[in-house]
């Protein structure tokens, strides 16, 4: 199914997406797999899942470097849930697997970085401020 772009959302939001969802793709059919016994940590990882394409869309809409931050926040939550899924005690998660999903994952981290200095560096441009030190009075 192609993705309908529509004109006011970044394409770095979509093209962070389309990254974001290769990810979903791969971890959430490991996730739907897990014993029976890890009930709550599988629905708490796959609600972390998804939420942060509808982040990506909220800062698109914006351009809210603010909501950009939050998406990230949300990226380090997924490493950490990551970490804990391949634990010898919990073993949802392959070392291969975990491996894998970083991988997946940096990806979109990335262009995240990227798009978050696109919009601070254009903020800090458009603000007026002077890159001038202030001088210093009596000298």
């Amino acid at each position: 199914m192609p993705i309908v772009r529509d004109d006011n959302t970044a394409t770095d939001a979509l093209a962070i997406v389309e990254k974001y969802e290769a990810f979903v793709r791969y971890l959430y059919p490991i996730l739907q797999r897990s014993p029976r016994k890890h009930g709550v940590l599988r629905d708490t990882v796959l609600a972390a899942l998804f939420m942060p394409i509808g982040g990506l869309y909220h800062a698109a809409k914006s351009r809210q470097v603010s909501r950009l931050h939050a998406v990230d926040a949300e990226f380090a939550t997924l490493r950490s849930h990551l970490r804990f899924l391949a634990l010898a005690s919990v073993r949802i998660l392959t070392p291969h697997q975990h491996e894998v999903a970083l991988v997946l994952l940096s990806e979109p981290g990335r262009m995240l970085g990227a798009w978050q200095k696109k919009l601070s560096d254009g903020r800090a441009h458009h603000s007026g401020a002077s890159s001038r030190p202030m001088g210093q009075a009596g000298t």
